[in-house]
């Protein structure tokens, strides 16, 4: 058991505490890779041998460190590759790590369903149901012919392998996610577009905090609004410069939503995307001399404050009942 698969139990809108979380994790070991907006993969095959503990021991650790430092606890899989990790991930609860022994994986795998695998949806399932395949064991046991005919030659066989608890994936070390996406539900069908502007604005202000929080700036925004009849409209934005500013964010989600001339358009959700996220440090601010942006900044660093203190409620709503 070399792998574990890392679940944060982070309150929502609290990806923002993901990074120190994986620097958590990386005091164990550099191969890290981030699973926004709240897991991590981390190899521990040198730690086990640098600290003389195996990875149970060492999840325990980490889910120490996490409550004492962060105040956030864990669900901890652990397993010899990152597929058995994640589905082992599936049966622990915080304050338990659920193990998958080297010699017990087809044991472990054989009564679960082909959907436990990550990957396989729902279509794949139901194919397979329909022939008697609803267990991993079943489909292990199956002839590889038979599975290539039902789902494509090479989908047949890495679902094979999979299946008889075969794992080829490997950590592969990354940063935390290049997006950051917020959404704004309406209880109801909304036509106002008053009431659409300001779930912009709150979608707006907490992409800007959570930028921040992170010290990225984004280059691009994306708006996507979602239709009473399930369709949706997606908009795109290149920024003028790249920024964390949450009035530099409103305008430009203002601006695409505008465009976009929706008239009464009954309205069930929408999303703001923030992507090509780069390091605050490394992007160019224009001055403008402008009293008012400057106010506007300053206004930001004190709810930022306030948010770090009290929570994002402090800051901005996290509903649209008003």
């Amino acid at each position: 058991m070399t792998i574990l698969c890392v679940r944060f139990q982070l309150p929502p809108m609290y990806e923002a505490a993901l990074p120190g979380l994986l620097g958590l994790l990386e005091e164990f070991t550099p191969v890290v890779e981030a699973l926004p907006p709240d897991g991590a993969l981390a190899d521990l095959r040198g730690a086990e041998r640098y600290f003389g503990r195996d990875a149970v021991e060492l999840a325990s650790v980490i889910r120490v460190r996490a409550l004492a430092r962060y105040g956030v606890d864990c669900a901890i899989g652990a397993g010899p590759g990152p597929m058995l990790a994640r589905v082992a991930l599936r049966e622990a609860r915080p304050g338990v790590t659920r193990a998958v022994p080297a010699d017990a994986v087809a044991e472990f795998l054989a009564g679960k369903p082909v959907t436990a695998l990550p990957g396989v949806g729902a279509a794949t399932a139901r194919t397979l149901d329909e022939y008697g395949l609803d267990t991993l064991g079943r489909v292990a046991a199956a002839p590889l012919s038979t599975l290539q005919r039902l789902i494509g030659a090479r989908a047949g066989r890495e679902l094979r392998e999979k299946a008889s608890g075969v794992d080829r994936g490997r950590v592969v070390p990354n940063a935390v996610s290049r997006s950051l996406v917020t959404e704004r539900t309406f209880p109801l069908d909304e036509l106002d577009p008053d009431r659409h502007r300001r779930a912009l604005l709150s979608a707006a202000e907490e992409i800007g905090a959570r930028l921040r929080a992170v010290e990225k700036v984004c280059r691009t925004l994306t708006l996507t609004v979602r239709y009473a009849d399930r369709s949706a409209t997606t908009r795109g934005r290149a920024l003028k410069e790249p920024t964390a500013h949450s009035a530099a964010l409103t305008r430009t989600a203002y601006g695409m939503y505008e465009a976009l001339g929706l008239q009464r358009a009954r309205v069930r959700a929408l999303a703001l995307r923030a992507e090509d996220l780069t390091p605050a440090d490394q992007a160019a601010h224009q001055l403008t001399f402008d009293p008012v942006d400057e106010k506007t900044r300053r206004i930001e660093e004190t709810a930022d404050r306030a948010r770090a203190k009290f929570g994002p409620q402090a800051a901005f709503p996290g509903t649209l009942a008003a």
